[in-house]
């Protein structure tokens, strides 16, 4: 049975592989990327997107402006991860043949409309940029600009579009090695009044040459997240992480292994000394400490879930750390993140199963199907929901239907099979729950306790010293993922996320000892809780960060940061809690199994 099992996992996982090949053929690699070219060749330029700069997710397509239009517009074809980014790349108008200087020319002359002044004005009003790719080097720039200068009523200020770019490409040898663009500040169009006007729309293009390998030719855009002042506050977040870290584990290991100490001394006296003793501490509960928990089924469900994320996450900075995820390689990470969840959803099957059935669970089934809806399914309402909105806004981060059929078939025939299979696997693992003592037949009263000892002051406590520990780099991966920052520097998050995990660990495992120390054997949910509530914390930060820390507004982009950033939190809810309660599990078990049961 078990090999008939193995050889479908290898079936599947073989196909998951095919799958990985075929995300990862991304057709951004293959036309310029690694081309030489020849003087006049054509070198591929297109046309992503625009959108509020403030507003990351409120993306929209490039042509939705009134800019001149190609003769023939050709939609490029994307990968997988590049739609779920929102790229949408079109053939830009402008042509920057390889080797060729031009000097002010004439892209087309139009004549704006006043619908089409007041489209260009709203879009200037809001800081609307734009991007473009150039040999897969990407291009940003501002529409046009508000001047504000000496005056203080919004209607009195003027507003201008640019009508004048300016590209500088280096080039070494037969290769593309830089691009620059900006914006002529002297050539501009009054846009502030709804009348007709006429603009003639010209580029100029100067081609210099370099020394620049074309290795290294991405360097230029990770280097700002290595600059010395930002490295100087990565470090001091390592160090005070690291001291929280030495701080804890310390006053944890010196605390515990002295009380510990002085309970196993005493609970190894005789039976007539132990008589004697008034009945407190952890030891007298032996008979309730192994008691399964309420809803076992969704216990299992949640730890085969965060099992999974935790297995995900470590993949990811493995990718990283490889070098994978370099900066504007669009759409890497969504592809890595949608093939290596469904490759992994074995693990969440494998794991649910084989601890549901060690908890004398008998409807593996259903635990089965609540394991996959777990995540997935808040993630797929929230989905539902936030396309629905970028469909409303004409948003390129709605994605197309064909996108979506994709993904259901990745779901369908990859995701689904391989959480059945883990999960038939974990049945049959036959494996036993391991515990030291033997659980009486009624449970023991649990004396009443002072509201700290509470569940919520608990979270609030084990929440709260994992994410002082993170909160610095918290503010650079948002502004990466919720703004334009770079962030490259994954070895230092890599430390970060090892501190968060090791920090998580210990504190739960304090508090589930004080919790015994207390006769309140219901530590199961409690460790699992206490070890989530980090994710807690981090969506407070989400609020903090929206109102103090940037400048996002309108309904799209709100509910887009709150919508996903809450699925983020819940899936580092359920990832934390899975360690935190291991932790305690191990502890538990270690600490039971050194004294004598009765």
């Amino acid at each position: 049975m078990c090999t008939k099992f193995v050889k479908e996992m290898e079936k599947m996982a073989l196909y998951v592989v095919v799958l990985l090949i075929i995300c990862y053929a991304s057709p951004a690699r293959s036309d310029g990327s690694d081309h030489k070219y020849k003087s006049g060749d054509q070198v591929p330029l297109y046309a992503n997107k625009v959108g509020p700069f403030h507003n990351p997710s409120e993306t929209y397509r490039f042509f939705d402006l009134p800019f001149c239009t190609p003769d023939h517009v050709k939609e490029k074809k994307e990968a997988l991860g590049e739609v779920l980014n929102g790229d949408r790349l079109v053939s830009a108008p402008y042509k920057l043949d390889f080797l060729y200087d031009k000097d002010s020319e004439i892209v087309c002359k139009k004549k704006l409309s006043k619908e089409e002044v007041s489209q260009f004005r709203s879009a200037v009003a809001k800081d609307y940029y734009f991007q473009m790719y150039y040999d897969d080097l990407p291009i940003w720039g501002f529409l046009g600009k508000v001047d504000k200068e000496g005056k203080s009523d919004p209607s009195e200020y003027k507003y201008y579009l640019f009508k004048h770019l300016h590209f500088e490409i280096f080039y070494n040898d037969d290769r593309v090695i830089e691009i620059n663009a900006r914006t002529d500040p002297n050539a501009l169009v009054d846009i502030t009044e709804d009348k007709e006007v006429d603009v003639d729309f010209m580029y100029t293009v100067k081609w210099k040459e370099t020394k620049t390998p074309f290795d290294k030719r991405m360097e230029k855009y990770s280097q700002s997240s290595s600059l010395p002042h930002h490295l100087e506050i990565h470090w001091f977040s390592i160090i005070n992480s690291c001291v929280t870290v030495l701080l804890l584990t310390g006053f944890l290991a010196t605390i515990l292994m002295r009380v510990l100490k002085n309970d196993f001394v005493k609970y190894a006296h005789d039976e007539e000394a132990a008589d004697d003793q008034e009945e407190t501490g952890w030891k007298y509960i032996h008979g309730d400490v192994f008691r399964y928990p309420s809803h076992k089924s969704l216990m299992a469900a949640a730890l085969g879930s965060g099992t999974q994320l935790f297995t995900l996450t470590i993949f990811i900075f493995l990718l990283s750390l490889v070098g994978v995820f370099y900066p504007y390689n669009r759409g890497a990470l969504f592809t890595a993140l949608v093939v290596i969840y469904a490759l992994t959803s074995g693990i969440a099957g494998y794991t649910a199963a084989s601890f549901y059935c060690q908890l004398e669970g008998t409807n593996w089934v259903r635990n089965l199907i609540l394991t996959g809806a777990l995540f997935c399914g808040p993630l797929f309402l929230t989905f539902c929901f936030l396309n629905s909105v970028a469909i409303a806004y004409s948003a390129t981060a709605a994605l197309p239907f064909g996108t979506i059929v994709v993904i259901f078939l990745i779901w369908a025939l990859v995701t689904s099979p391989l959480l059945v299979l883990g999960g038939i696997a974990g049945k049959n693992s036959r494996a036993e729950f391991q515990a030291p003592c033997r659980t009486t037949k009624y449970p023991r009263e649990i004396p009443p306790l002072p509201w700290y000892r509470g569940t919520l002051p608990q979270m609030a406590m084990a929440g709260f010293l994992p994410f002082s520990a993170i909160y610095i780099e918290l503010y650079y991966i948002f502004a990466s993922v919720w703004g334009h920052r770079i962030y490259t520097i994954y070895s230092i998050l890599f430390i970060v996320f090892i501190i968060l995990i090791i920090v998580t660990a210990f504190i739960t495992v304090a508090l589930t000892y004080f919790q015994l120390a207390a006769e309140d054997h219901e530590w199961w949910w409690r460790a699992f809780l206490c070890g989530g509530s980090t994710g807690l914390f981090i969506y407070g930060y989400c609020l903090y960060y929206y109102y103090a820390r940037s400048d996002m507004s309108g309904f799209m982009q709100t509910s887009f940061f709150f919508g996903y950033m809450a699925c983020i939190c819940y899936g580092f809810f359920l990832m934390l809690g899975t360690v935190g309660f291991r932790a305690a599990l191990f502890f538990v078990r270690h600490i039971y199994r050194s004294i004598k049961c009765e």
